[in-house]
């Protein structure tokens, strides 16, 4: 094999003038043959002197991308032509860089006043650069979208979205976009992947230290401009930061499939087929509606309503209060065929003389000893202000011998319910614990979540979580929350009680079960399909059944039904209700005639992966899915006159094998 450095000449297009002025005419090349793309190594080499602007040129697929080491500038030469800016440089001074060594299969340099080490290498088609700090301290580094052709930003918020950069909506201070940076490893964002489009080409970011890193976008030159900012930090374990880039084709859902992509040659996609084969129960989640029941519709009696309309499939929860399902009502449900599980929660502790819920309420001294600490030596006030956030390392300590979870779970499922919803572990915040007692850092917060939830998960139980982030997707079959791409101003709005709604009746609290009309703006944000995309569904579907937060039943929004339910068939994920006695008379007919559509459809595609998304029509009204190889394809029309031999506001889905396609126009079967 020949050599792999070669010396570069050229200018340094696309870099800033502050890079452009350093540049020397004979910058130092380290170009990496593409046969390390094949799985080929190459023997580490002498070190070799760095002009001082030197460049480390690696192949990825569908081109070469170019690191400047004096700015961290990354740009990309696809083979089709032409160039375009990856990352501009650091917005962090990194000073002077060191030499560059060769190392097998990529290239090696120093910023020595910043005491980091780079790393950047060919691995599977991408662009991997990797750092490691000597000290704490953080970069801000990608700089993404500041190339002149972009033209979407693809954002994981919820579901998925794909926006215009130029689109004057989203840069709006009310949007949330550019203001505080989103924590890629707490749930702002259910996967730490962001992508772009540049015309016809596009180019994905992948960040596998999500824990510590942070993106935040800004509104400069007309476009939406994406900073992901890592904070180095030894107490938190931090200290390494791992970006990917790769070239895509431009498609709105690529940077999705890449990381699809990514999670299966890392080991860590999981596959509902294999949860089915080994808990044959999680297989009942197939063609289900998913519901919270409350008053009479959790009786025996409710669970004879939902079989005589005509409802095959259910996914049934209940709140952990004072009157949970009872044995008989869960018997009634399991002999329907339905899942039933309660809802728990590890998360928060309160006093058990006041806790205002049985889930906060636990034996001895769990509360107050086992509250997370913070760096102040003072307890994390848990949710709502209410009692503390518990230290799943302190759980962990005590797991083996005191059997707290253990004994929490087999009293919630003692009535005969073989389903489990755990709120939050799947989701974040996660924590670093100060107490010298059960000290741990949010990495370890993470692993003792995913190890109680794999245990709950090979107990036998269908697993389900609050929006379940992608690193979970291995120990969770189903989430509720992350299909929802959550509005800025989703919080405020149910804060407001009057029009939202509080926790009262006790039977029908008016929070879940008042029918709420969105601002303008906020449904826009949430729910205007020109907006959507299915990046969640892209890069898990056929790992996890994913559904909206359940405080979002299909009810509660009553404006937005039509599109929710197009939008559900058209990513092939179920509905959510919430239901009592009353609701269950009144939309029982509603939820029987859509779950009737659906089932056939999720029963032969939920563990399916999602092959093809396309807009059919200019202004992105007319959407099509494809799941797995043409087990199933749907075509929805969002707009308002027929296309595509769709009608308007109607969906239509095609199931290999058949001969005609099945119709559904939800404005014909929704209240």
């Amino acid at each position: 094999m020949r050599s792999i450095f070669s010396t570069h000449r050229g200018t340094h297009s696309g870099t800033s003038s502050r890079t452009r002025g350093r540049a020397t005419a004979h910058g130092l090349a380290v170009s990496l043959a593409l046969a390390a793309l094949a799985g080929c190594t190459t023997a580490a080499g002498a070190e070799v002197s760095a002009a001082r602007d030197g460049e480390v040129t690696v192949p990825v697929r569908g081109g070469t991308a170019v690191i400047d080491t004096a700015s961290l500038a990354v740009r990309a030469r696809p083979a089709s032509g032409g160039e375009l800016e990856l990352s501009a440089p650091a917005a962090t001074d990194l000073g002077r860089p060191g030499q560059v060594n060769r190392i097998p299969g990529g290239a090696r340099w120093t910023y020595p006043a910043k005491e980091l080490t780079v790393t950047a290498v060919a691995e599977r088609g991408r662009l991997r650069v990797s750092m490691a700090a000597g000290r704490d301290g953080e970069v801000r580094w990608p700089v993404t979208g500041t190339d002149a052709s972009a033209t979407d930003l693809q954002l994981p918020r919820g579901e998925g979205l794909d926006i215009p950069v130029r689109d004057a909506f989203w840069s709006a201070p009310e949007r949330g976009l550019t203001g505080e940076p989103m924590d890629l490893g707490s749930g702002a964002l259910t996967m730490p992947m962001w992508g772009y489009t540049y015309g016809k080409r596009g180019a994905s970011y992948l960040v596998p230290t999500d824990i510590g890193t942070s993106l935040g976008f800004a509104s400069e030159r007309g476009g939406l401009r994406g900073t992901a900012t890592h904070t180095f930090d030894s107490g938190d374990d931090t200290r390494a930061y791992t970006v990917t880039f790769a070239l895509t084709d431009g498609d709105p859902v690529a940077p999705a499939v890449d990381y699809r992509d990514w999670l299966s040659e890392h080991g860590r996609l999981g596959s509902l087929r294999d949860k089915i084969r080994a808990n044959p129960a999680d297989g009942r989640l197939l063609g289900a509606f998913h519901a919270y029941l409350w008053g009479d519709a959790r009786t025996p009696q409710g669970m004879a309503e939902l079989r005589k309309l005509g409802v095959s499939r259910m996914w049934l929860g209940y709140d952990a209060g004072t009157d949970p399902m009872s044995a008989q009502a869960v018997s009634a449900a399991k002999k329907n065929g339905y899942l039933v599980g309660p809802y728990d929660s590890f998360a928060n502790g309160q006093d058990a003389a006041t806790a205002d819920s049985p889930s906060s309420a636990w034996p001895d001294r769990v509360y107050p000893d086992y509250c997370v600490i913070d760096a102040k030596g003072k307890p994390e006030t848990g949710f709502g202000n209410r009692g503390c956030y518990l230290s799943s390392q302190a759980f962990e300590q005590a797991e083996p011998t005191k059997h707290y979870l253990a004994d929490r779970t087999r009293q919630m499922v003692a009535n005969g319910a073989d389903s489990y919803f755990l709120d939050v572990d799947a989701a974040g915040d996660l924590f670093r614990d100060h107490s010298p007692r059960h000290r741990m850092t949010k990495a370890q917060d993470r692993a003792h979540r995913l190890a109680r939830m794999k245990r709950l998960q090979d107990g036998g139980l269908v697993l389900g979580s609050e929006s379940a982030g992608a690193w979970a997707n291995q120990v969770v079959a189903f989430d509720h929350g992350s299909a929802t791409p959550v509005g800025n101003g989703l919080w405020a709005l149910q804060r407001n009680k009057e029009v939202w709604g509080g926790y009262a009746p006790e039977k029908a609290p008016k929070t879940f079960f008042k029918p709420v009309d969105l601002p303008a703006d906020l449904a826009r944000e949430m729910y205007d399909p020109k907006y959507r995309v299915p990046l969640y569904e892209t890069a898990l579907h056929g790992s996890l059944v994913n559904v909206e937060r359940w405080e979002l039943s299909f009810g509660k929004l009553p404006q937005q039904k039509q599109t929710r339910a197009l939008l559900a068939m058209l990513y092939n994920v179920p509905l959510n209700y919430v239901l009592d006695g009353p609701t269950l008379k009144q939309d029982g007919p509603e939820l029987a005639a859509l779950q009737k559509y659906f089932a056939p459809l999720h029963e032969k595609a939920g563990t399916e992966r999602l092959t093809s998304f396309r807009r059919l029509t200019a202004d992105r009204a007319v959407q099509r899915t494809v799941f797995g190889d043409g087990v199933l394809t749907v075509t929805a029309n969002f707009g308002t006159t027929a296309s595509h031999g769709v009608p308007a506001g109607c969906v239509s889905a095609k199931l290999k094998g058949e001969g005609q396609p099945r119709l559904l126009c939800p404005g014909k079967v929704v209240r």
